[in-house]
């Protein structure tokens, strides 16, 4: 079994593969305080819940692939990876692996490694030209050439943090849930807020990738354009452009660099 870990700012999503078929997942909190030790309680609480894997930690884990967007918790996993499963391969994306997708950016390492792992699950998915919605922290809107190189992106802010700034910024409004109103006019408050949210980030995707669709391809019906990200489901049903949805989109890209990888270490 190959134990996958994605990091981002707000959500860590976990999955388990068995072979090519993610067969187990979770998203906890990314919390930055939290130390290796209380990482590896974590981690056995969950996977002693699997019955394909054993009581004791590590056991029944082949592998394991890892990629951050916070510094602080990559290196507390790396210490995980040495104290509680030194037996057991381990890749942690970051400079000098492996991935097959070839950076054409002024500065690569500027380039988180989630949005170069989707790249990467989506050459093999889909194939190039392709582009990457994220709708996690921020929207992150990556662009892969019809060669299968990561072309460069966008980043907008994310659909929380918009919501948030609302809340806080408005005098006379206030957090709400993120949820799909009845209509786009909203007869109240809480449903004007939704309907800006929803119908504002659909139109905010469909505006952003048909742009960037002209600047990929001479044909921009041949690009692929493949959302992810746990509040991706808040815009499918509004965006007129999204051709396919893949909720483990990163978690496949991390099983993909780490068999890359995994024969030379």
């Amino acid at each position: 079994m190959l134990l996958t870990i994605d990091v981002g700012n707000t959500h860590t999503v976990l999955g388990l593969f068995d072979g090519e078929d993610i067969v187990e997942h979770w998203r906890i909190s990314t919390d930055s305080r939290r130390t290796a030790d209380e990482l590896a309680v974590l981690l056995q609480g969950l996977m002693g819940m699997h019955p394909l894997l054993g009581d004791e930690l590590g056991e029944g884990i082949e592998g394991i692939a890892i990629c951050s967007t916070v510094p602080s918790v990559l290196h507390e996993l790396r210490e995980v990876t040495r104290r509680y499963y030194g037996d057991v391969p381990a890749v942690l994306v970051e400079p000098g692996i492996k991935t097959g997708v070839p950076i054409l950016m002024d500065n690569p390492k500027e380039v988180g490694a989630d949005r170069i792992i989707n790249a990467v699950a989506a050459v093999d998915l889909y194939g190039g030209p392709a582009i990457v919605v994220d709708f996690g922290t921020a929207t992150t809107f990556d662009a892969v050439s019809a060669r299968g190189e990561y072309a460069g992106g966008v980043i907008a802010p994310g659909i929380e943090i918009s919501v948030e700034a609302l809340g806080v910024r408005g005098a006379q409004l206030r957090k709400i849930e993120l949820a799909r109103p009845r209509s786009v006019i909203g007869k109240n408050t809480v449903e004007a807020m939704q309907a800006g949210i929803v119908y504002g980030f659909a139109g905010q995707v469909d505006g952003v990738v048909q742009r960037m669709k002209r600047e990929l391809a001479d044909d921009p019906d041949e690009v692929t354009v493949i959302a992810t990200g746990g509040l991706a489901p808040m815009v499918l049903g509004e965006s007129s452009v999204i051709d396919e949805h893949e909720p483990w989109l990163t978690l496949i890209g991390l099983r993909l660099v780490y068999e890359r990888n995994v024969s030379r270490m």
